[in-house]
């Protein structure tokens, strides 16, 4: 993977902004994750009903494909900062009511999906914008280096966010609630701290043209088309890791630990790769490097198909965060980096529905492809159709395997 280590001088933590940014996604993203263990057990503890645990997804699934369009928009019309600030500020309030209503004894079913439902609503403004916000932080050489970087606050919360959560609600969910409420008030606050540079945008009313120009946009830009389309289609197919309770209990005949350890092991390969793409700048052939990222996420899948035991299905799943970590921060960079600044709210928002609707279908399809014709025939399915995807995109988007650098000369 061609790379050379970034000057001294271009270090992503000289930056207050993103220092600022950084920390936030950090302190966001530990309370979310928490927020989730705590919100899953307590409607499970309520009602016993494993369809609950299904609502709770809809309940955040609903707003983050209805909403991103005019979330696009927003964020493209007003100061993306306190777009930000703002939705982290409503998730904070959904938290404390959820908090107060939990420790008073007043909380029902019906009430906590609703609190989740707000907090769905906020996410869907705040991610267009945060995602819009970061190329302005940083110099463009090194947008690359602060989104694996970005990504690695995400993954660590992934990691640890849920196990933080599991051992405070041994204290009682309403302790949970309290200290992810006490974690969004510190993104908060370093939100409303943070400050930079961005040109007063050019507002527009809000029609369809403004609202779909994302798509249209998109559509006129082979190279952003082929890496979001790539996501989308490698995701649908390739998603094993909705089958790992399968896999768990029927071949690899290990325990609720064992699941454990299959269900961290992509995020452990991701975040210990984008700390690595943290401190190296990929410089040529991106594309062909883009490419070969998938292709390896859909040989990992094929490993981790046959594998009859643990360690092997680890390292697979390792690799397989690994590969999905250099080709999202590739994919991210150059979306960022080809669409104009007045621009990037809206195609986040599309990004953001083609992420979403990917890994909820990609799951459905992996359950659905399991339940005909079996776990390990639908994964090797799901791995050999990633290459098949990876071998089309390259013959149908020629200049996107071509390209060299993520930001191409003007």
């Amino acid at each position: 993977m061609p790379d050379s280590p970034a000057p001294a001088g271009d270090a992503l933590f000289r930056h207050r902004a993103f220092v600022a940014f950084w920390f936030a996604r950090i302190a966001s993203g530990f309370g979310f994750q928490m927020l989730s263990v705590a919100v899953g057990w307590q409607i499970y503890a309520i009602t016993g009903r494993a369809l609950d645990l299904g609502l709770i997804g809809l309940a955040q699934f609903i707003p983050s494909v209805l909403l991103a369009l005019p979330a696009g928009h927003v964020a493209d019309q007003f100061e993306r900062r306190r777009i930000v600030l703002l939705g982290q500020l409503v998730e904070f309030v959904a938290i404390a009511l959820l908090a107060g209503l939990t420790l008073t004894g007043g909380v029902h079913e019906a009430t906590i999906l609703a609190l989740v439902f707000a907090i769905g609503v906020a996410k869907a403004f705040e991610f267009p914008a945060m995602q819009s916000m970061l190329p302005a932080l940083v110099p463009a050489p090194i947008l690359p280096r602060a989104m694996a970087m970005s990504a690695s606050a995400g993954q660590a919360a992934m990691i640890m966010g849920p196990a933080l959560g599991g051992f405070l609600y041994v204290a009682g969910p309403g302790v949970v609630y309290v200290v992810a409420g006490a974690l969004y008030l510190v993104a908060a606050g370093l939100m409303a701290w943070l400050r930079y540079e961005r040109t007063p945008p050019r507002r527009e009313p809000a029609t369809l043209k403004t609202v779909f120009a994302g798509v249209h946009f998109i559509r006129q830009r082979p190279d952003v088309l082929g890496v979001i389309s790539l996501d989308l289609f490698a995701v649908l197919l390739g998603g094993a890791t909705a089958l790992l309770p399968i896999f768990a209990r029927d071949i690899l005949h290990t325990g609720p630990w064992g699941l454990g350890l299959l269900r961290a092991a992509p995020a452990v390969g991701a975040l210990l790769m984008s700390l690595w793409l943290a401190r190296h700048t990929m410089q040529q052939r991106v594309g062909m490097t883009m490419f070969a990222s998938v292709a390896g996420f859909g040989l990992a899948t094929l490993v981790f198909a046959v594998s009859t035991t643990l360690w092997l299905s680890l390292a697979a799943l390792f690799a397989l965060g690994a590969f999905d970590m250099v080709s999202m921060v590739i994919r991210g960079a150059l979306v960022q980096l080809d669409t104009p600044d007045d621009m990037r709210g809206r195609v986040s928002a599309v990004n953001a529905i083609f992420i979403n609707t990917s890994n909820q279908l990609g799951e459905f399809e992996s359950g659905m492809l399991a339940a005909w014709v079996g776990a390990v025939p639908a994964t090797l399915i799901g791995g050999l159709g990633t290459l098949v995807v990876v071998a089309l995109w390259m013959a149908w988007f020629p200049s996107l395997r071509r390209r060299e650098q993520l930001q191409e000369p003007a």
